[in-house]
């Protein structure tokens, strides 16, 4: 009889823990950004997973920076922010608390103080067992739910901004559980940067995730010096310009590149003789990087009519063999 007591108080104690367990599974995750990823937004920082000073993204790379506790979703441009792109809840929960009304302005260019208002317009999801999603940087009066309010996955929520801490428009997307930072792309304890844990996204949501070791956001043509503040507003992308035009520039905005990359930029006129061409390495990694190359009008006549055709190309040494990682071609005719 005391054998047949201990087995079942063993077996008690056995489903106890088994149903904690079932108890404590996290939330799966949608996607919580409505934009086609890789073309229409992109993940430009994950959760830094170096305890150190250094940086590491799940996947090892430098998709991060030293600190950070969300994953970065963000629009190329204002004009993408503008047209209005949908934060959706990524998993069922109750609204914990929001903050709205702080401005659409960029962390470079704000004089408000933004102590303890970093995250901006902001929305704090609680779901069962102590796990909470929290969805930063909102635009200001888009926030469609009120507090204590239940929603559902893929609910909206509101829509992309600029608020806050923020340089470019982008949802910060964070996961706690118990009020520690989880990373989605892998959770858990591991040490290593990869592999390390459990992934929280639902099979759906997997599929729209690639990892992009980095992305070239804006390309295009510009008659003048660009300026990266006017062309994340929306200028200097000209399909056409006069044959009189002082100087032709062919510029691009990008991220994620890395110490060690080389750069290859030119400019190619319409009988396909190279007008300008640079190439260049990066002795440390860049998250943003915007540049640009230029020629001058010929002499005192006038551009030749045609096509032009601007050309970027990344490239990035694995496994001992540089490989093209990032491209972009853009073309502009000269009337």
């Amino acid at each position: 009889m005391a054998k047949i007591i201990a087995a079942l108080a063993s077996l008690a104690a056995l489903l106890m823990i088994l149903a904690a367990e079932t108890r404590a599974a996290p939330p799966a995750l949608e996607v919580p950004v409505a934009c086609d990823l890789g073309r229409d937004c992109f993940i430009q920082f994950y959760v830094d997973r170096d305890a150190g000073p250094e940086v590491a993204d799940y996947q090892c790379g430098g998709l991060s920076y030293d600190g950070h506790k969300g994953t970065d979703f963000r629009l190329a441009d204002l004009p993408a922010m503008r047209r209005g792109v949908v934060v959706r809840a990524a998993a069922a929960g109750t609204v914990r608390a929001i903050r709205d009304g702080e401005p659409d302005i960029s962390a470079d260019e704000s004089t408000r103080q933004l102590a303890g208002k970093e995250a901006g317009n902001a929305v704090v999801l609680v779901h069962d067992e102590g796990w909470e999603t929290q969805y930063n940087h909102l635009m200001k009066g888009s926030i469609t739910v009120q507090r204590g309010q239940r929603v559902g996955a893929g609910e909206a929520l509101g829509l992309i901004g600029l608020s806050g801490n923020s340089t470019f428009p982008h949802l910060e997307f964070t996961v706690r559980h118990d009020g520690k930072t989880v990373d989605p792309f892998g959770a858990g304890d591991s040490p290593a940067c990869a592999g390390g844990g459990e992934r929280l996204w639902t099979a759906a949501a997997e599929k729209q995730l690639p990892y992009l070791p980095g992305a070239v956001l804006l390309a295009g043509f510009a008659a003048q010096i660009p300026e990266r503040r006017a062309v994340r507003a929306g200028a200097q992308r000209a399909r056409e310009l006069s044959r009189l035009a002082p100087i032709l520039i062919f510029w691009v905005d990008m991220f994620g590149l890395a110490a060690g990359d080389a750069e290859r930029f030119r400019i190619v006129a319409p009988d396909g003789t190279v007008i300008a061409e640079r190439q260049q390495r990066l002795d440390k990694a860049v998250h943003q990087h915007f540049d640009s190359i230029g020629r001058l009008r010929p002499g005192t006549g006038a551009w030749p009519a045609g096509v032009y055709r601007g050309e970027y190309l990344l490239f990035r040494t694995v496994d001992g063999e540089s490989r093209p990682l990032l491209g972009a071609v853009r073309e502009v005719t000269l009337r």
